[in-house]
């Protein structure tokens, strides 16, 4: 009875790629929600075979990595997130050379969204939200302890370097 139940489960129907019966198992292949042969199941480039690799679709077509991002470069139109690696799809957000999902631009300590936000980068180009840059990575003026921020209005931040320390224009005497 476990047995029949078994078979009853198992895969089985049209394969999306060349509409050939897919009899199940080791056969077939399920990606995307539709149904392949294990062998139709391939890189539309190099004809690798995908199954348990990572794949990418573009416009109806698989890609296996490589190629993947051969396309990417070839088709600017097709960009990948710096951040999460996944494809854009729908509304790329750039920044600093760099593009993102709106969702995926975030304060790299916080996870605050900075999608239309003031941000700040750090020296290997992380991205912070104005309060977590001020309180972990801003230089502290080795005069009044305070953080060397840019004054108000501006994005430019002033500071004098002596000695490996850091100062405030005003403070630094």
């Amino acid at each position: 009875m476990l047995e029949k139940k078994m078979s009853e489960l198992k895969i089985s129907g049209p394969c999306v790629k060349c509409s050939g019966g897919v009899p199940g198992g080791s056969q077939a292949c399920r990606a995307l929600g539709q149904l392949y042969h294990d062998s139709c199941f391939i890189c539309s480039a190099c004809n690798q075979r995908l199954r348990e690799q990572p794949f990418y679709s573009v416009s109806g077509k698989l890609f296996c990595e490589d190629h993947f991002k051969q396309h990417s470069e070839a088709h600017p139109s097709t960009q990948t997130c710096d951040s999460c690696g996944y494809l854009i799809k729908d509304t790329v957000l750039q920044a600093f050379g760099s593009c993102y999902h709106p969702a995926c631009f975030c304060c790299v300590i916080c996870c605050q969204s900075l999608e239309g936000a003031p941000f700040c980068l750090d020296s290997t180009n992380r991205v912070y939200c104005l309060e977590d840059y001020q309180r972990y990575v801003a230089p502290i003026c080795a005069t009044c302890r305070r953080p060397i921020l840019p004054s108000e209005g501006s994005a430019v931040t002033e500071r004098i370097v002596s000695m490996n320390r850091d100062y405030h224009v005003d403070c630094f005497h």
